[in-house]
């Protein structure tokens, strides 16, 4: 086990330890003894952070939003597998703890600050990094997003893995939420959710409102009508079909198992009504609204869509002797969501959004399932990326599971290997899905890769992409 000391609760205390770690419950290959020191603190605004530097360091520093976090369940928590192999590998690491407040005052601008506050200190410990990665899952990815683009003074290059953009996010989900309200629930909410709305660590909601719309999706799925409605609201929504391991991957040829698929992932995602977080991304502008639906057009959004999404919403609606032009009109007609210019103005800022626009080399990798992102977000920013000609800087890979920010070791190690050769030539070494798993297989991580192609799961356009000037 980790001998560690106390974390040092009071600000400007360092602790400093020379650590033996045996890495329990790593493969066989990893367990073996691994020598670092660690410092750890809080910061002046009572966020945590840890470093952590290997007695073989090797000059170069991966900095992780999630690093300090004391549940291992955490995509980048200091013992977790990922990380106590890369420190074996000789990276130092160091990152923060999400703040005990995060949920009523989120701010990714403030939280990029704090990473640059926590690398101060580090240089002033151990000296300048010859190279810094960023690297984060979810909201440490969209930190890492932002960071290529307007923070990267500090940076070489960002992995950005499961990365939500707030805006883009929210306006995505409730895109499929609304649909869903029209035509299955017209009386439950999806937004303007009190501040103080009941939820546990995860951000999921507790209380009546995901229990009434649970409700409503399993009596929606009893009639032909309802399956069908359900498949209609995921392909405006753009969300994907299969987010869990209750159900097989779908054929997406299978009209019946893609659509069963699509139900359990709607259940599921009924513990966040209205879009994963969404009470803390309301609460974040003074509990000022962000998404909007005023002017979009429904029969656009499904045009959009996948095109097997499409094709089994065409045949469960004529399977259910339905409209589907009808429901387009219904769901057009709906009373709309208006976001607040406040809101908007606050988070249209740097840290808060992005643009496609890097200034540093970046990959994003992404599962194909995420239910609390969709993997559409990925096919926006691309489409932001080549109109800012920014080709040269952007790689992204997907990865054929369920889930959200559940990579294995040997995806992220991938990654960071990928990040490496670009660092180091100045050019990207293949990225397609063949490639990244050879490369994932050779690095010893025991675990096994899963990069997949995207093509069968795009859409034919990103529908939400919000970059004003």
């Amino acid at each position: 086990m980790t001998r560690r000391t106390p974390l040092a609760r009071k600000l400007g205390v360092w602790v400093c330890a020379a650590v033996m770690a045996a890495l329990f419950g790593l493969p066989q290959q990893a367990a073996a003894q691994a020598q670092f020191t660690e410092e750890s603190s809080t910061l002046p605004d009572g966020t945590e952070y840890r470093i952590r530097v290997p007695a073989n360091w090797n000059r170069v520093l991966i900095r992780d939003f999630d690093y300090a976090a004391a549940d291992d369940n955490y995509p980048g928590a200091n013992d977790n597998a990922r990380s106590l192999y890369l420190l074996k590998q000789g990276y130092a690491l160091s990152g923060t703890k999400r703040h005990a407040l995060r949920r009523f005052r989120y701010d990714p601008a403030r939280e990029i600050a704090n990473l640059d506050r926590v690398l101060d200190l580090f240089e002033a410990r151990f000296g300048r990094p010859d190279r810094v990665i960023q690297y984060g899952c979810s909201g440490g990815g969209h930190m890492g997003l932002a960071i290529a683009e307007d923070f990267s003074d500090r940076v070489d290059g960002v992995i950005a893995t499961g990365a939500h953009t707030p805006v883009w996010i929210m306006n995505t989900y409730l895109d499929g939420w609304f649909a869903l309200k029209a035509l299955i629930a017209q009386d439950l909410d999806i937004a303007n959710l009190p501040p103080d709305f009941p939820s546990e660590i995860g951000n999921q909601l507790t209380g009546t409102t995901p229990t009434t719309w649970r409700r409503a999706i399993d009596a929606a799925q009893q009639t032909p009508e309802g399956r069908a409605r359900i498949a209609l609201a995921f392909t405006v929504g753009q969300w994907p079909a299969w987010v869990n391991n209750l159900t097989p991957q779908p054929n997406l040829e299978d009209v019946a198992a893609l659509q069963h698929s699509m139900y359990h992932s709607a259940y599921q995602m009924a513990e966040n009504p209205g879009g994963t977080a969404r009470v803390m991304f309301e609460n974040a502008a003074d509990g000022k609204q962000m998404s909007w639906n005023t002017g979009v057009d429904y029969r656009e959004l499904f045009e959009n869509g996948n095109e097997f999404f499409k094709r089994a919403v065409r045949r469960l609606y004529v399977e259910a002797g339905l409209d589907l032009e009808a429901d387009l009109r219904r769901i057009n007609e709906f009373p709309r969501i208006e976001a607040s210019d406040y809101a908007l103005e606050f988070w249209n800022a740097p840290g808060r959004n992005v643009r496609g626009d890097p200034k540093i080399p970046m990959l994003r990798m992404h599962e194909i399932g995420d239910p609390s992102v969709p993997v559409s977000l990925v096919q926006g920013y691309e489409a932001q990326m080549r109109a800012h000609g920014k080709e040269e800087l952007f790689r992204a890979a997907f990865v054929n599971a369920p889930g959200h920010c559940n990579f294995r070791v040997a995806e992220s190690a991938a990654a960071i290997e990928i990040m490496m050769r670009r660092l180091d030539t100045g050019k990207w070494e293949r990225t397609d899905p063949d490639e990244l798993n050879k490369l994932a297989e050779s690095l010893g991580t025991g675990t096994t890769p899963r990069f997949t192609s995207i093509d069968r799961f795009k859409q034919v356009k990103y529908n939400r992409v919000w970059a004003p000037e």
